[in-house]
């Protein structure tokens, strides 16, 4: 697994004039491959009298998934550059959608280029991107009386918090970068008076903390 990847904050609709033609670039993080699809058609649906709604998405913190169409714009000259662009600014799990409402004037193939991977560009500064950093899932197990001053130190120690559950003991999910276990491990004997347990789980990725 890739220790990181950046991914577009939230989802939003950038739009640019260029020759009195109109691209409206929207932009969404998406999961899996479904998801980029289903908001590809969702777009379209919002968009029927568009001349074009071209798309191009990137799933995988490996970007192991990478699809663009033109649909209907000379081939090469729209979902390529849009790809192009995701990639260029290492984007993840995004997919993004322009919009093209024709006005008249040809770009010609060079300028539909710059005009699709510039849009989705533009648009990726002014939604801004976070940083997801691969962590290793873990559960904390510790008493009634330890639980409350653990959580607040966890949580003022930076530590991701999932969730906390009460039930005859306290569980506290944590999310943990790799290299940190060890060390953590040694902590939460130290703040526990070694009553705690620490159980490892899977992984996955969180938002990176500054």
């Amino acid at each position: 697994m890739q220790e990181q990847y950046r991914t577009v904050a939230r989802a939003g609709v950038h739009e640019s004039e260029i020759n009195r033609s109109r691209f409206l670039c929207s932009l969404a993080p998406a999961a899996t491959e479904e998801e980029a699809q289903d908001f590809v058609a969702r777009v379209r649906k919002e968009h029927p009298t568009a001349t074009h709604n071209c798309f191009a998405y990137v799933i995988g913190a490996d970007a192991s998934v990478q699809k663009a169409s033109d649909d209907g714009e000379p081939g090469g000259t729209a979902g390529v550059p849009m790809l192009q662009m995701l990639m260029r600014r290492e984007t993840r799990y995004v997919v993004a959608v322009v919009t093209r409402y024709y006005g008249g004037v040809k770009l010609g193939a060079g300028g539909l280029i710059r005009a699709y991977g510039g849009v989705v560009g533009e648009a990726l500064d002014e939604l801004g991107t976070i940083t997801r950093r691969r962590f290793r899932l873990a559960t904390i197990r510790v008493d009634h009386q330890r639980a409350g001053k653990l959580e607040n130190d966890l949580r003022a120690t930076g530590r991701d918090v999932r969730e906390v559950r009460y039930a005859e003991a306290v569980t506290i999910d944590i999310g943990l970068p790799d290299g940190d276990v060890e060390a953590f491990t040694g902590w939460l004997a130290d703040a526990t008076a070694g009553t705690a347990t620490l159980e490892l789980g899977g992984e996955a990725y969180g938002d990176a903390t500054a």
